[in-house]
Parts: C-alpha cells; sequence; structure tokens
C-alpha cells in the first residue's frame, strides 16, 4: 500500500487509493509549496529538457547483440532479440520509440520496469514498458516478486517475466527516484516560475496601496476596490493613468523582482537542475558561460560523464536479464551500444584518425569507410590490413641483425670475399 492509500486508509483494490491527486497529501509538496511529483516535474523546461535530452540520446544510439566468434566481433542477427531492441520493441512501439520511455522511467521514478514476452523456445519476442508507478517488489522466500497493479487487481510477475534496469539506490534493488531527490531544488524553480506568472497576471504594480484621508463606508470601500481591479489589474491594464479622487495617494509597497534578483535566481535554478541529472548547463540551453572554443572536447565530456553511465547500466542489465547464462558463457553473446557517432570530431579530426589506425593496420578501407556511412569497396584488398614497408616486428630485428653479424667480414681474413681482395686477383 502507497503513502497516500495508507494515509486515507484506503484498500489497494479501490482506485482512489492510485490518484495522482493524493500524492499531494503523501509528501509530494516541496518547501516552497509546490506539488513536485514525477508529471509535475516535466512542466518545468530544464526538467524536460534534461529527461528528453538523455532519453533521447540513448534511444537513438545503435543498440546491437554482438558474438564473440574467434576473437571477431560479428551481430547476431539470427537471435530474435537483436530485432526487439533495434527495430521493433512490440507490435505497437518502435525499439526507439520504447528505449526513449524506457530511459526516461529511469531518469524520472530512479527505476524501469518491463514485461518480458517469450517465444516457445524462451526467445524473447516483446518487451512492455510498466509505469514505474504501478509496480513494487516484494521479496517470498527469496524470491524476487514484481506485484504490477492493473485497474484494481495486483498481478504477480516473477523476476523472468520483467525486465527491471534500476538507477542508484541504497538497496541495490530499487533506485532512488531523481523528482524526488531533488523535490526542494525543483520546488523552488517552479515556484519561482508561478510568482513571475502570477506577477505578470496581475500587473507591473503588486502590492500597491490607495491611502484615503478620511474613513470610507464599506459601500465605498468595496466599490473603489472594484474599480481599481477592473481598471488597472491585468498585464492588459498596465502602464495606465491611474485617476483617484478625495485625495488618495497611491503608495508602492513590496519589492520589485529585479530588488529580490528574481531572474538571477531563475538563471541559477538551471544548472541546478544540470547537477540532479550529472549534465553541463549548455545542454539545458544555458549559454552564458560558454565560449564554443572547446566544443568537441565538452561533447566527449558529456558522452563521457552523462551518457556512458547510463549505457553500461542498460547493458548489463540486458545481458543479465535477456539472456541465459548459456547464450552469455558459451555462444558470447552480449549487447553494445555504439557511441561512435557521438564521438566523432570535425572533418579533419577524423581524417587524421583514420590516416593513423590505417597506417598502422588498425582498420581497413571497408571498415574506415563503413564508419563515414559509404559503400564497401569491391576490391579485396580493400579488406586487407596494410602496415608500412619499412617497420619490422623487433623480433625480426633481432634475427636480421644475427644474419648481418654471421655476415661481417673478419680483418686480416685472406678467405674474405671483399672488393680490396677482388682488386688484387
Amino acid at each position: 500500500m502507497n503513502a497516500a492509500a495508507r494515509l486515507f486508509n484506503l484498500s489497494l483494490n479501490d482506485p482512489k487509493a492510485w490518484d495522482p491527486s493524493l500524492w499531494r497529501f503523501a509528501g509530494a509538496t516541496s518547501e516552497s509549496g509546490e506539488c513536485v511529483t514525477e508529471q509535475t516535474a516535466l512542466t518545468y523546461s530544464a526538467v524536460w529538457c534534461a529527461v528528453n535530452l538523455i532519453s533521447g540520446t540513448v534511444s537513438t544510439l545503435p543498440l546491437h547483440l554482438l558474438r564473440n566468434d574467434r576473437r571477431k566481433t560479428i551481430k547476431a542477427t539470427e537471435n530474435p532479440i537483436f530485432d526487439v531492441l533495434y527495430a521493433q520493441a512490440n507490435p505497437i512501439m518502435t525499439a526507439q520509440i520504447y528505449r526513449e520511455v524506457e530511459t526516461a522511467h529511469l531518469l524520472t521514478w530512479g527505476n524501469a520496469f518491463s514485461e518480458i514476452v517469450r517465444d516457445g523456445f524462451g526467445n524473447v519476442v516483446e518487451l512492455w514498458p510498466i509505469p514505474p508507478n504501478r509496480v513494487r517488489i516484494v521479496m517470498k522466500e527469496g524470491v524476487l516478486t514484481y506485484l504490477v497493479r492493473v485497474g484494481g487487481d495486483e498481478i504477480a510477475l516473477t523476476r523472468d517475466k520483467i525486465l527491471h534496469v534500476a538507477g542508484p539506490g541504497f538497496d541495490g534493488f530499487m533506485g532512488y527516484s531523481v523528482i524526488a531527490m531533488a523535490r526542494k531544488s525543483i520546488g523552488l524553480a517552479m515556484a519561482m516560475e508561478t510568482f513571475g506568472s502570477r506577477f505578470f497576471g496581475a500587473g507591473t504594480h503588486p502590492g500597491l496601496i490607495v491611502s484615503h484621508p478620511g474613513k470610507m463606508s464599506p459601500q465605498a470601500h468595496e466599490s473603489l476596490q472594484t474599480a481599481l481591479t477592473q481598471s488597472y489589474s491585468g498585464l492588459g491594464q498596465s502602464h495606465r493613468l491611474m485617476l483617484l479622487e478625495e485625495g488618495m495617494k497611491p503608495e508602492k509597497l513590496g519589492v520589485s523582482p529585479e530588488d529580490s534578483q528574481f531572474l538571477e535566481s531563475r538563471q541559477f535554478q538551471i544548472p541546478e537542475i544540470a547537477r540532479w541529472f550529472n549534465l553541463p548547463p549548455h545542454k539545458l540551453k544555458d549559454l552564458t558561460k560558454s565560449s564554443f572554443s572547446n566544443i568537441e572536447a565538452e561533447q566527449i565530456s558529456f558522452v563521457v560523464d552523462s551518457i556512458l553511465p547510463w549505457l553500461v547500466r542498460k547493458e548489463q542489465c540486458y545481458n543479465s536479464q535477456l539472456l541465459t547464462k548459456d547464450q552469455r558463457t558459451k555462444q558470447k553473446l552480449y549487447f553494445r551500444h555504439n557511441v561512435d557517432g557521438l564521438m566523432r570530431g570535425n572533418a579533419k579530426d577524423r581524417s587524421e584518425y583514420y590516416k593513423t589506425m590505417w597506417n598502422n593496420g588498425f582498420m581497413t578501407q571497408n571498415e574506415v569507410r563503413e564508419k563515414e556511412n559509404m559503400d564497401p569497396a569491391e576490391d579485396p584488398i580493400a579488406d586487407q590490413l596494410f602496415v608500412p614497408l619499412n617497420m619490422v616486428p623487433l623480433g625480426m630485428l633481432k634475427e636480421q641483425l644475427a644474419k648481418n653479424d654471421q655476415k661481417t667480414p673478419i680483418p686480416g681474413d685472406k678467405n674474405t670475399d671483399t672488393a680490396a681482395n677482388r682488386s688484387q686477383l
């Protein structure tokens, strides 16, 4: 039973127990007074940008099922799960959409759950994402069981029927919700947005006091308040000439947004959200301190620091939960994201890299063409490795020196066939 159900003493069979509005009374209200949940947090632009950026980047990276075959890596396209995570996750979702939803769940709730559908041979043929707020985990006799709420009932699924990718957590089973951990920071940012909206919605003169030298009757006070509100309140009524009667004087009360550093506070919240999602601020469109002089290094830092940890986490969960032990150990199958596209530099840098790799025999011409999305050359020589002719292994160099030592002429030896001896003949 969740916190809202316990608070209102509701049964799990009662749909009201899972009403999202009850979260407001179950600890989702931040110190700023804003209700911050996994859904409402996405209404803040920085959170939306962070979740959309990471989930979109991860989902668009090519994900392949690979096999190590005699020191050569090849794609295991014959396995049905290759197509599930590369092209079509289920009859409704493409693999990109599924992996985007899965990553978004992981970023917001801290956990991503999916139902695994297998064929008669045990192969994974479909994956269906499950909203994390519908799942709870229980341990029964040492076995993990996933209880999924469907309508007013709970369906129990065993470990082999659930793909569970957990984010950073305290017990290794459940990950922390980033939104819950960052509730104060996100709530402050949302509160400032609400304040700004109300400020401009009420007009540019909040806290205005109109003083009257005498005493007004209740009817006169109400009429004056209505007249001032209708004539001068609201963004469209701003900067109008105010007409006052009977010696009334306007007095402004309160602190302006500039004096309270309102704009600076809103700007500060963007890097604050970036820290929660481990992103460089410029990725959240905060370009106040960006010079773009080292944008390539920043991109590599983004991949290594922000994206790679999520990729490794997902790859290891796919390997351990979607592949059998026999497939991992004997068939040498494993999942791997291809991040080459994110690590690509400019044309000059790529050219120097390929030249170095080809000259030293690390890549063939067709491997270079594949990385540049070019058709392979039909000449068989394009699949061969080349090395400089004037370079030999160190062992061969020692052998060659030894042979040269045997052929070196001995000074004073009359049997040595030298140019000097031949000239005496």
